[in-house]
């Protein structure tokens, strides 16, 4: 696999237990592995204050107001072809068959970034669903809660252009590619709509904690196993290239969602464990009763216990 010309492999450079090597992430454009602060999307002060000022958009803004398009450079068009020539074949080759569809609904552009208008109106068309604009992690009860009145917080800004096939935070490609892909399929939207209005019945943050975990190991990061093998769903895979298929270095169970509701996230790092449904229909199903029946008082009765912040 090319991108920019640098063979993309995985390195597992200055990791000697290999117990902990999902703490690290790829820093480099052959996958040499170190911290996420490494990340040149973390250290580089040129890429952090165009990333910076694009995020500072963000500020005040009400959600689907409007907001402005994005000049973007050459060289992140060059990023987003680098990302597009690899993820088309790494999605064949690992993205389950619903997201398969999807991706083929979604009509993603090969030759440059789209705005978010261009995603939105697509969208809309199809589900409902239109971005809405944010600067980086939002906070859960206004980013749940949104996804009930159709709207997607999508960042603007693009992953550093040194490590084109992963970023350590949500960047344009991960929600293009990723969420715009799963919001141009009506089955996959309804799933975003019913934590959003199972996050609007909630007013704990305990609540909203076990929500957001629970959305974070199906919509972001779920699996759907098909003809007995783990397959690609959520979003931060799609966006990922070198995660997307990298069941060798992570634990896998059946989904419960429960067991889900417990357990710690990386934000920055490749997951170590993650939840296979045995099919979509079995995802919508255990997934719409579970919202279905959401309130401030589920995480007492799953028995969820208090648990560390998720770590960035």
């Amino acid at each position: 696999m090319q991108a920019d010309g640098a063979r993309f492999t995985w390195v597992r450079s200055k990791v000697t237990d290999m117990s902990t090597a999902w703490q690290y992430t790829p820093i480099s454009a052959d996958g040499r592995l170190g911290l996420a602060d490494q990340h040149p999307g973390r250290s580089d002060p040129a890429y952090r204050r165009r990333r910076d000022a694009l995020a500072a958009r963000a500020e005040g803004h009400r959600v689907g107001a409007p907001y402005p398009a994005v000049d973007y450079t050459e060289d992140e068009h060059r990023t987003w072809r680098a990302v597009h020539r690899a993820l088309g074949p790494a999605h064949h080759a690992h993205a389950c068959r619903a997201v398969l569809d999807a991706g083929e609904d979604a009509g993603i552009r090969a030759d440059r970034i789209p705005q978010h208008t261009e995603v939105s109106a697509l969208l809309t068309a199809r589900t409902g669903f239109a971005f809405t604009l944010a600067g980086g992690v939002v906070p859960n009860e206004r980013f749940l809660g949104a996804m009930a009145h159709g709207y997607f917080h999508a960042v603007q800004f693009v992953r550093h252009p040194a490590v084109p096939l992963y970023a350590p935070e949500p960047d344009v490609l991960h929600d293009v590619f990723g969420h715009g892909v799963h919001l141009s399929c009506a089955r996959l939207a309804r799933l975003y709509r019913l934590i959003g209005q199972a996050a609007n019945r909630t007013e704990t943050d305990e609540a909203l904690a076990t929500l957001s975990r629970v959305y974070w190991f199906t919509l972001e990061y779920g699996l759907i196993t098909e003809a007995g093998t783990p397959k690609a769903f959520g979003a931060a895979l799609l966006s990922s290239y070198g995660e997307i298929g990298a069941h060798d270095r992570r634990t896998i169970h059946p989904l419960d969602l429960r067991a889900a509701a417990t357990t710690p996230y990386l934000i920055s790092g490749y997951q170590p464990v993650l939840y296979a449904a045995r099919s979509l229909e079995h995802l919508e199903d255990v997934l719409g009763a579970f919202c279905t029946d959401f309130d401030d008082d589920s995480a007492s009765r799953l028995c969820v216990p208090a648990l560390p912040r998720d770590r960035p």
